[in-house]
């Protein structure tokens, strides 16, 4: 039986820009692309049926245990990265499928999260409405510059926010629950507790893995802790933040404002409370999304499908 491919969650319709999936296909894999976000569980099963390789593209589509359960034929699962909590790794092992990632760009996600903290301390969205409509400096924005720059997780991507941040003058502070004032120190920042962070910092920047144990690592405590001049800045996981008592924070004034490129559910609804809320600058978590990275992910994917098919899987993930 030949092998049936599918590349889920394609949202710009760009993966057969980046990888030459025709040259599987002309080696008998019929390659399936499916464009928009899966409705529900039900539907990535009907969607995989009889598939034997499915690529991910990031957390977009969850693949637990029942998932694998209900996709008898699926052999291996690629996903675009090393890591992917929205895939139960055991479960797949289980059900025997094999779990390849990718190499990623190391610059893409800190690059735009600084893109998004100059845009929201100078409100550039607004000042260009503004200017689109006909007015002209509507807004006084805040310089960086002798500021205090709080990192949440000085990992690889926070490791280069805080290097960004001392580059534009600001003194900057960093914690999380396994980081060591030996590590801070290496990256030319201060460990603080979390609560001093917020306390000191005149924008706050999460950089963690979302996992149980960082799940809603801020909440009403830590916005009011942050303060009416401050910012928080969230590039990493939609559900690191208490998305409830952050749409109130902004309404309600506790804070200066938030830039987001993650949510709780993505794609984010229409209506949704954060989409009415003051004092934002919202993206559709374009964290990862640049032709450099594009071609890391998609391309690396083909390598990964084309290894597998010639019996050498690379990359594997393993639980």
């Amino acid at each position: 039986m030949p092998h049936r491919l599918a590349i889920l969650d394609d949202y710009q319709d760009v993966a057969h820009g980046y990888a030459d999936w025709a040259a599987l296909e002309a080696e008998g894999v019929k390659v399936s692309t499916f464009r928009e976000p899966f409705a529900s569980q039900d539907a990535l099963v009907s969607a995989l049926a009889g598939s034997t390789i499915a690529i991910a593209m990031r957390e977009r589509t969850a693949f637990p245990r029942e998932v694998f359960e209900k996709l008898p034929a699926l052999e291996l699962l690629v996903t675009t990265g090393m890591a992917n909590a929205s895939i139960d790794l055991a479960a797949a092992a289980d059900h025997g499928v094999t779990v390849c990632g990718t190499p990623g760009s190391p610059a893409a996600a800190p690059e735009l999260t600084w893109a998004l903290l100059l845009a929201i301390a100078r409100h550039l969205p607004a000042e260009e409405a503004s200017l689109r409509a006909g007015s002209w400096q509507k807004t006084v924005g805040v310089e960086l510059a002798g500021k205090t720059l709080g990192v949440v997780g000085l990992g690889k991507i926070g490791r280069r926010i805080a290097g960004y941040g001392q580059a534009f003058g600001m003194d900057v502070v960093a914690w999380s629950q396994n980081l060591t004032a030996e590590a801070a120190a290496e990256a030319g920042v201060r460990l603080v507790s979390k609560e001093e962070l917020f306390r000191a910092s005149d924008i706050a920047t999460l950089h963690l893995r979302l996992s149980p144990r960082s799940e809603n690592t801020v909440g009403e405590q830590e916005l009011r802790l942050l303060g009416p001049e401050g910012i928080l800045v969230n590039t990493a996981r939609g559900p690191l933040v208490d998305q409830e008592a952050l749409v109130r924070a902004l309404n309600e004034g506790w804070i200066r404002g938030a830039a987001l490129d993650v949510f709780d559910q993505e794609p984010l609804q229409a209506g949704h409370p954060l989409l009415a809320a003051p004092n934002t600058v919202l993206s559709p978590h374009l964290g990862y999304v640049t032709q450099e990275s594009y071609r890391q992910f998609y391309g690396g994917a083909f390598e990964d499908v084309t290894a597998w098919l010639a019996g050498s899987p690379i990359r594997t993930i393993t639980p």
